[in-house]
C-alpha cells in the first residue's frame, strides 16, 4: 500500500512536469547551468558556472533531463531562508511539515543558514552551498549570469495561475528569444503608510474628511498630508507630520516613476536606456523637495529610518512610510509607550493595535503641486520587490528541490507565512483570504502600481548616484536662498539627467557590462 502511494505520487509529479515539457515551452535556448561549449574540460570553480545535465549539443535545454519527475530517495536538501522566517519560527514549521510529508522517501530539508557555505556562486562549485534559496528577485537573478541556478518549470506548479504576471516577470530571463522563469515568487515587498490614529485632530471627521468616506484626508492625498504637516510644524514644538529619509532610493524613486521616470528601459531589462530623468520625472522630484521643507535635516540621512519606530511611538511623527514586514516593530514600540503611561501589557497592546494604522500610500497631485487645493490625483507608483525561491544548478536532487518549492508555495504554507511573518503573499487566493494590506498590495502589483526592482546585474549601479542626488535635493530645502541648486524644474531635470549619465557610465565603463 505504501509503495502504491509512493508510485502514484511520483507518477503525478512526473506527468505534471512532463506535460509542460512536451508543450515545447522549455525546449530551446540555454539560460543557466550549462557547461562550456568548447571541448576543453574546465572545473566548475574555474569556469565560474554551474552544470546543466539538460543541455543539448546546440545549447538548448531539455528540462526533462533535470526534472525527471522521479523523486530522489534518502537525500538531504539545504534550504537558505531569511532571518525573520527563522527567528519567528516559520522556517522550522515549514521544513518540519515538508519532512513529515516526504518522510517515506527519506527526503529531509535542513537549514542552510547554519552552514558557513551559504554563497551559491562561491561555494556551489565545491559542492557546498544551498540547494534551494529564498531571496529577493534582484539578488536571486544575479545568479543567472553565472549559470548558478536552474530554470523552473513554472507552468507545472500548482501556484502558477494564482500569481500575477507582474510577479512572475521579476524572475523571467530571455535568451535568444526564449523566456525562462528562474524562480518562484513567494511574497511582494513594497511600502505602505503608517500613522497614529490617536494623533488625529479630535474633529477630523468634520474638518479632514471632505468626501465623507470615514478615512482622514491627510492619509489619502499627499496634498492634505502636506497641509496637515504645515499645521503641525507651525506649532514649533518639535513635532512633525510626515517624516521619511528622502535620500533612500528605494522609497524616493517611486515619486519619479509616478510622473514617467523609470530605471531601465524595456521593462527594466535594457541597461542602455536610463530613465531617472524620463517623462516628467522632475515633477516627482519636486514633490520630494516640497516635502523636505516640512521636515528636519534628518531627512537627508538615515537617522529617521533608524529612529522611526520610537519616534512614531512617542508622537514625534504623525506618519511615516515603510514596508509592512516591520509592523510588529512599530507595534512593540507603541505598546511600550502605553505601558510606561501605566497600562498593563494586555491593555497597552490592545490600544497599540487600535491606534497604529497601516494603509495604502497617499495619492499624488497630477500637477505635482502639493499646495493645490483640489487636485486631480494619481497613484504613487512605488518601487517594490518580489522575494522567491530558486533551485541551485549544483544540487544533486533537483526533483526533491522542486517538490520543496511546490510545497512551500502552496496555499496552506503561504497563508501560514503571512500569519506568522506578516508578509504580503504573492498568491492572489491567499491575499484575498487575508484581506487588508495584503489584498491592497497584491492588487497594486497586479495593476502595475508597484514597479518591481530590476532583476539584471546593472541594478547594482543605481544606488550611489541615486542616493547622492536625493540627498542633495533634500539638502536644498535647508540651504539659504542664494545657495539653492534646484530653483526650477529645469534645474531638477538636469540633476536627474546627470544621474542617468553616472549610472550609464558605472554600468558600461566601470563595471564593463552591457
Amino acid at each position: 500500500m505504501l509503495g502504491g502511494r509512493r508510485f502514484r505520487r511520483e507518477e503525478r509529479m512526473k506527468k505534471k512536469i512532463t506535460a509542460l515539457l512536451m508543450a515545447g515551452a522549455l525546449c530551446a535556448g540555454m539560460l543557466c547551468g550549462c557547461g562550456g561549449e568548447s571541448g576543453q574540460e574546465e572545473s566548475p570553480k574555474e569556469s565560474g558556472q554551474g552544470t546543466n545535465p539538460g543541455e543539448n549539443a546546440g545549447g538548448a535545454v531539455d528540462l526533462s533531463n533535470i526534472y525527471s519527475g522521479e523523486l530522489e530517495h534518502n537525500v538531504t536538501i539545504r534550504v537558505l531562508e531569511n532571518d525573520t522566517a527563522i527567528e519567528q519560527g516559520y522556517f522550522q514549521e515549514l521544513i518540519d511539515a515538508f519532512n513529515e510529508k516526504y518522510a517515506e522517501y527519506g527526503i529531509v530539508a535542513v537549514d542552510a543558514n547554519m552552514d558557513q557555505y551559504s554563497n551559491l556562486a562561491d561555494d556551489g562549485p565545491y559542492g557546498y552551498g544551498p540547494d534551494v534559496l529564498y531571496q529577493a528577485n534582484d539578488v536571486l537573478m544575479k545568479y543567472v549570469e553565472g549559470k548558478h541556478i536552474y530554470p523552473i518549470p513554472a507552468e507545472s506548479l500548482e501556484c502558477f495561475p494564482q500569481i500575477t504576471e507582474n510577479a512572475w516577470n521579476a524572475y523571467q530571463a530571455n535568451v535568444n528569444g526564449v523566456s525562462y522563469y528562474m524562480g518562484v515568487p513567494v511574497n511582494v515587498q513594497s511600502y505602505m503608510l503608517y500613522y497614529r490614529k490617536d494623533l488625529l485632530p479630535e474633529d477630523w471627521e468634520t474638518t479632514w474628511d471632505k468626501n465623507g468616506n470615514k478615512v482622514p484626508d491627510m492619509v489619502e492625498s499627499w496634498n492634505d498630508m502636506y497641509r496637515y504637516s504645515q499645521e503641525i510644524v507651525a506649532r514649533n514644538d518639535g513635532h512633525y507630520g510626515y517624516m521619511r529619509s528622502l535620500y533612500d532610493v528605494y522609497f524616493s524613486s517611486g515619486f519619479l516613476f509616478s510622473y514617467g521616470g523609470y530605471v531601465f528601459g524595456d521593462n527594466n531589462t535594457n541597461a542602455d536606456d536610463l530613465g531617472f530623468s524620463a517623462g516628467n520625472a522632475e515633477i516627482g522630484a519636486n514633490v520630494l523637495l516640497q516635502q523636505a521643507a516640512l521636515m528636519n535635516e534628518g531627512c537627508i540621512d538615515d537617522s529617521i529610518t533608524v529612529s522611526a519606530y520610537s519616534r512614531l511611538a512617542d508622537g514625534t511623527y504623525f506618519a511615516t512610510m515603510t514596508t509592512p514586514d516591520v509592523y510588529t516593530l512599530f507595534l512593540k514600540e507603541l505598546q511600550l509607550v502605553y505601558q510606561a503611561e501605566g497600562m498593563s501589557e494586555e491593555e497597552a497592546r490592545a490600544l497599540a493595535e487600535e491606534n497604529l494604522v497601516i494603509t495604502e500610500v497617499p495619492k499624488l497631485p497630477a500637477s505635482g503641486d502639493l499646495t493645490e487645493e483640489d487636485p486631480e490625483l494619481i497613484p504613487l507608483k512605488a518601487m517594490g520587490g518580489v522575494n522567491g525561491y530558486a533551485i541551485s544548478a549544483y544540487t544533486k536532487s533537483p526533483n526533491a528541490c522542486l517538490a520543496f518549492v511546490e510545497f512551500a508555495t502552496g496555499y496552506e504554507m503561504m497563508l501560514r507565512r503571512n500569519q506568522m511573518l506578516g508578509i504580503v503573499p504573492a498568491r492572489s487566493d491567499v491575499a484575498d483570504t487575508v484581506g487588508g494590506v495584503s489584498e491592497i498590495m497584491y492588487h497594486n502589483l497586479d495593476a502595475g502600481n508597484i514597479v518591481v526592482m530590476p532583476s539584471i546585474r546593472a541594478v547594482e549601479q543605481i544606488w550611489t548616484p541615486g542616493q547622492t542626488f536625493f540627498e542633495d535635493l533634500a539638502k536644498d530645502a535647508f540651504r539659504p536662498e542664494a545657495e539653492k541648486k534646484y530653483k526650477t524644474l529645469e534645474d531638477i531635470k538636469n540633476g536627474l539627467a546627470a544621474v542617468d549619465t553616472q549610472i550609464y557610465d558605472a554600468v558600461h565603463t566601470l563595471a564593463g557590462t552591457n
